[in-house]
């Protein structure tokens, strides 16, 4: 249904601009036109439209009306394209496709739907050929890169510190218990640049392990946005405390509200910086224009645009851009006023990105990542949940358990290998098989949160073991304790008993005694009765004494 609706809207467009009414700053007689296609957000449209006609009229005495086709992110312009030369294969009415990376750019060249220019030598002789073993420009000059992006985390510092959250350094301290409903990401469906920072992802920890890194920061996710541009502003504000941002975004925050309140990393030798990019279309209306405004976007008074800040002479007028430029030696020539904080050719560590890979997958990735994380969020969410409940139980009752890692290796399954994704990827262009696909994936999502769930239940059964365990311990203690302690209390009555019958039979031979002797006079007096009620008494007193004691052991 989308798809057929695509290709509605791109028939109706077609004829709109040949009716001459394209939204966008036409003049009744322009001097000359240009239609872009762009993912790009108003601030690098503007500021480029303004200097390009700036430069068009001081080198051609003419200006330019510059319409600007918005339909959404960079896997939106890609969609567009593709079903709109499936209408009209041999233009679409539309010059220039710009932004987006490098992997469209490859779909639609291998496609056919580029068409190729080489610019002039004093222009392309300043790029290098690769960056990092990414080509920087097309062989057959069907596209160029025409800025560089780097893709990683940004972050609230002031939100971590109030939460206690740990800082980020790597993509899997997206996937830590803590930060659960604290990440956000765009939906990569609808972003490159988000796109590109799952197939990174896949390609930094491999397919499987990738897939299920990518599954348990997805169940830490708070929503899933159609454009990335909106993930640092939630940073900034505070409505999330984690998110995947490109850097110019990110930086873009971060002059806004202040480093000391937002930072931005870009994972150790787990990300890539590579060529945002520019082409024309094959069957380009405009086509002169759009060789030039090419040509421009890549000199070095069009790649200026993107590193100076606004107001700066030769920088943007109202927006700063704060883009990594293509041209080496612009980054030394502009070292003291430049906005951009990084030179990408200095940077050493990054990761062995697959171009060709990554675009051959694109739209399975898309696919993949939408019907097990995105379609399935709540009940990923739920199993997540539930795993990080049962861990916090058994941690704090001092007990490990190997079905805790067993459900979060549930949680993350793949739902095929990578031999049987790349297999899938020559069937994608049918839409009966890619739907079956998507059915079959959203199904097995569900069954594995559910088998996850499962197992989880299974951990809390040994925590229920281990505590009867424990209690029947304390149970068999307590009565061999109660043993010992009744032998204790009857051998200490028995001794009582003994002394006492020691102690009656003491009295009576004292009394015998006492009756037997033949006392004198000192014994019949006053004097003798006190002598003898003095032993009387001492013997009777010792005699309740002992009473007592053994009376305070049997209770």
């Amino acid at each position: 249904m989308k798809k057929k609706l695509g290709i509605i809207i791109t028939v109706l467009y077609v004829i709109m601009l040949a009716m001459g009414n394209v939204v966008g700053t036409v003049n009744a007689e322009p001097d000359a036109e240009l239609v872009i296609i762009s993912p790009h957000w108003e601030g690098i449209q503007q500021e480029f439209e303004a200097a390009f006609n700036t430069y068009y009229q001081a080198t051609y005495g003419e200006s330019v009306d510059i319409s600007w086709l918005d339909v959404g992110g960079t896997s939106d312009d890609l969609k567009y394209i593709e079903s709109g030369f499936e209408v009209t294969p041999e233009g679409i009415g539309i010059d220039v496709f710009w932004g987006g990376g490098v992997d469209p750019y490859i779909v639609l060249a291998d496609e056919g739907y580029l068409e190729a220019y080489q610019v002039e030598a004093d222009v392309l002789d300043k790029i290098p050929a690769t960056f990092a073993g990414i080509p920087m420009y097309d062989s057959e000059y069907r596209w160029y890169g025409s800025a560089l992006s780097g893709f990683g985390i940004v972050y609230n510092k002031a939100l971590l510190k109030l939460e206690g959250l740990p800082t980020p350094n790597t993509w899997e301290d997206l996937t830590d218990p803590q930060v659960k409903g604290w990440v956000g990401s765009a939906d990569p469906s609808h972003s490159g640049s988000t796109h590109m920072m799952y197939e990174i992802i896949l390609q930094a920890y491999g397919w499987e392990d990738g897939i299920k890194l990518a599954t348990m920061m997805g169940a830490n996710i708070k929503t899933f946005p159609q454009s990335s541009s909106a993930i640092p502003k939630s940073v900034g504000a505070g409505d999330i405390a984690y998110g995947l941002a490109i850097d110019f975004y990110a930086w873009s925050e971060v002059a806004k509200v202040g480093a000391e309140n937002v930072g931005y990393v870009m994972p150790d030798g787990l990300t890539v910086i590579n060529p945002d990019s520019i082409a024309i279309l094959k069957g380009a209306p405009n086509l002169e224009v759009a060789q030039r405004f090419l040509t421009y976007v890549l000199s070095e008074e069009g790649q200026t645009l993107w590193m100076l800040p606004e107001g700066a002479e030769g920088g943007p007028e109202t927006y700063m851009l704060g883009r990594m430029c293509v041209i080496p030696e612009l980054f030394e020539e502009l070292a003291d006023v430049t906005v951009v904080p990084i030179n990408p050719f200095q940077v050493t560590s990054t990761l062995e990105y697959d171009a060709d890979l990554g675009s051959s997958r694109w739209s399975l990735v898309n696919d993949l990542v939408g019907a097990t994380i995105i379609d399935s969020h709540e009940d990923l969410v739920s199993a997540w949940s539930e795993i990080i409940a049962t861990e916090k139980t058994l941690a704090e009752a001092g007990i490990t358990s190997d079905k805790i890692e067993e459900a979060k290796d549930k949680l993350g399954e793949a739902p095929l290998t990578l031999t049987e994704a790349l297999a899938a990827v020559e069937e994608w262009g049918d839409a009966e098989v890619r739907n079956q696909y998507l059915s079959d994936w959203h199904s097995f999502a569900l069954t594995k949160y559910e088998s996850a769930t499962d197992i989880t239940a299974l951990a809390r059964t040994e925590l229920t073991t281990h505590i009867e365990s424990e209690k029947e311990e304390l149970e068999t203690g307590f009565a061999t304790e109660k043993e010992a302690l009744e032998a204790q209390i009857s051998a200490l009555i028995s001794q009582h008993e003994s002394d006492l019958e020691a102690l009656e039979t003491q009295y009576e031979a004292v009394i015998d005694q006492v009756k037997s002797e033949k006392t004198s006079s000192m014994y019949t007096g006053l004097g003798g009765g006190a002598i003898v009620g003095l032993i009387v008494g001492f013997a009777a007193s010792y005699y309740m004494s002992r009473q007592k004691e053994v009376s305070a052991v049997q209770a």
